[in-house]
């Protein structure tokens, strides 16, 4: 492992690492590019040919989709070697998700068996459990589903109902309740259930086979979107279920919720990419066809617009992704030299990444939101036409703001998590907030050396960090305990620091890739507007949060610290995205 910085979560509120230091999609080696190309191929040979019949909720054609990937071995991405699978860096794996999330209702079938349907088993499951399991998850021969969301208990998924009591010769569990929402629910061989035991107030997780006597599949639900994912209720009536098929600990069922849906969201964060870039194509695509008035839409200045802030948007959030999942890899690098446990260590390592992962997830599920949007407006009328793709990714996109826990939810964990990450004393954060707000009256902005591109970037991050830190300080000043139900609040600085997070992210990224392929000044204005815009977004947010703390004589000196540490230097955003817009238009397909 090469010397780097390597910060913790959530530690990017007070320290800043260097361009050499991350990782960028432009540093993909041959395999991992060999590996996406296999990925894109089966969708082309495979998932698009078949797009139609898979919408019908055709339940044997989506099991044969996804015996056929299992057989290609994209199953096995990131199960180690030993249960059958290829042991893929982490950044491997989320290119697999990126490069999938292209597939519409499949991406969801797969990433469902791959990730929720799977890892439980991989990362919590005993060395028997792993034998029995794992090595035909990972091949396809099992295909696996995730109990945990029932008819009462949705984001606060330790109210659930469903409940276990051993048997009397102790030999079994009788498994008894209801699941709901659960994806691949019509084929799926195991089901990784969670439920009380007894009384228990915590819950416990369970390796379910669907052939168990007493396991009923309700009919698939009718949705708006992800129609060919087979989505149902599972029914568990005096289920009997062996011992031997508990995970984990009793009562560590919670646990490994929490942890499965870390995992969940950033490999979401890496998911929405690839739909993303499908979207994106479709629109230039269609944008240099069509003619209104005689020329090609892709001429006009208000379609332009459109198309330059999808990329923007996307290479903000793509930089995102590939950051944090390096320094994940080199994190379980480290745990399984001390734990010995290749599971354990991959789990324990995404899950310290908890802030990180739910700013990819609502960051990354928003701006698939709005690109797909801007698609179906680019194509008109007929983007509202089931004929054409766009139509079809719009629909699918609304389920990842709900997905994973929604994004109100993670918005909130955002802060709450690197709030509790500081006070347990990983990094020094609220010191370092309480010195911002009481030198607020006369703090002044970071400037860099004259003619030092990213020296300037450089500078606006720290103005960024300064911004959110006093904000941060004043509302725990201002609200102290309360703070966890002022969720406007909580809102406004999670927004803040996924500004800060992404633009940063986007700004390492460019400037590490200028390193390795030299200067190309349409990333610059990819990078320019990105920051003009996250100023002013930063500006708005940090400002309603110190009127919502009704800060008295603070709130003028506040105020005005915000508005100095907000300011960037003015950027011709018409001509800037006019030529991000025509480098998509020449290529005509997303090749940023």
């Amino acid at each position: 492992m090469e010397n780097r910085k390597v910060l913790r979560s959530g530690e990017f509120l007070v320290s800043e690492v260097e361009a050499k230091d991350v990782f960028i999609p432009e540093e993909f080696n041959e395999e991992q590019l060999m590996i996406a190309q296999t990925c894109r191929d089966f969708l082309e040979a495979e998932v698009y040919p078949n797009l139609e019949k898979v919408e019908k909720s055709d339940r044997d054609l989506m099991k044969s989709l996804l015996k056929k990937s299992g057989e290609l071995g994209m199953m096995g991405i990131s199960i180690p070697e030993e249960y059958g699978g290829f042991g893929q860096s982490f950044v491997t794996q989320m290119l697999v998700a990126e490069t999938t999330g292209a597939g519409y209702s499949f991406s969801v079938a797969y990433m469902a068996h791959c990730g929720i349907g799977t890892l439980p088993i991989m990362y919590y499951g005993n060395e028997d459990q792993r034998q029995r399991y794992v090595t035909r998850l990972a091949t396809g021969e099992y295909l696996g589903a995730y109990c945990l969301t029932e008819p009462g208990a949705g984001s606060d998924a330790n109210s659930g109902k469903t409940n276990a009591r051993l048997s009397e010769d102790g030999k079994h569990y009788i498994l008894n309740g209801q699941k709901m929402w659960i994806t691949n629910a019509g084929f799926a061989d195991t089901l990784v259930v969670f439920a009380k035991i007894d009384n228990d107030r915590v819950l416990s997780a369970f390796i379910v086979e669907s052939k168990y006597p007493g396991v009923v599949i309700g009919p698939d639900e009718h949705k708006m979107g992800i129609k060919g994912s087979s989505t149902a209720q599972i029914y568990f009536n005096d289920v009997k279920v062996p011992v031997e098929n508990l995970i984990g600990k009793r009562g560590e069922g919670f646990r490994v919720a929490l942890s499965i849906l870390h995992m969940g969201r950033i490999k979401l964060g890496g998911n929405v990419l690839g739909a993303a870039k499908k979207a994106i194509t479709d629109s230039v695509k269609y944008a240099n066809e069509r003619k209104q008035f005689g020329v090609l839409i892709s001429t006009f200045g208000a379609i332009k617009h459109k198309l330059a802030e999808q990329v923007i948007r996307l290479l903000a959030a793509e930089s995102a992704v590939y950051r944090v999942s390096r320094d994940i890899d080199d994190l379980m690098e480290k745990l399984k030299v001390d734990c010995g446990d290749k599971g354990r260590a991959s789990i324990e390592a995404i899950s310290h990444y908890a802030v990180e992962a739910a700013i990819l997830k609502v960051a990354g599920s928003e701006m698939l939101d709005f690109i797909v949007d801007e698609a179906v407006q680019i194509h008109g009328g007929m983007g509202y036409s089931a004929e054409m793709a766009v139509e079809r990714g719009y629909r699918d996109s609304r389920i990842n703001r709900i997905f994973e826990g929604t994004n109100e939810i993670n918005r909130i964990l955002v802060v709450d998590t690197a709030m509790k990450r500081a006070m347990k004393g990983e990094f020094s954060l609220f010191p370092e907030a309480e010195i911002i707000y009481n030198s607020a009256a006369s703090l002044p902005a970071e400037k860099a050396v004259a003619g030092d591109y990213f020296g300037e970037k450089r500078a606006y991050t720290r103005n960024f960090r300064k911004i959110i830190l006093l904000c941060i300080h004043g509302a725990v000043k201002k609200f102290e305990k309360g703070l966890v139900n002022e969720q406007e609040v909580l809102n406004n600085i999670a927004d803040m620091m996924m500004d800060l997070y992404l633009a940063e992210s986007l700004m390492l990224r460019i400037e590490k890739r200028e390193g390795l392929k030299g200067a190309a000044s349409v990333y610059h204005d990819v990078l320019d507007v990105c920051f003009y815009d996250a100023a002013d977004r930063i500006r708005k947010s940090a400002s309603d949060t110190i009127n919502s703390m009704s800060a008295g004589s603070d709130a003028p000196v506040l105020l005005r610290a915000v508005e100095t540490l907000s300011s960037v230097a003015g950027v011709n955003v018409k001509d800037s995205r006019r030529r991000i817009a025509d480098k998509l238009i020449e290529d005509n397909q997303y090749k940023f």
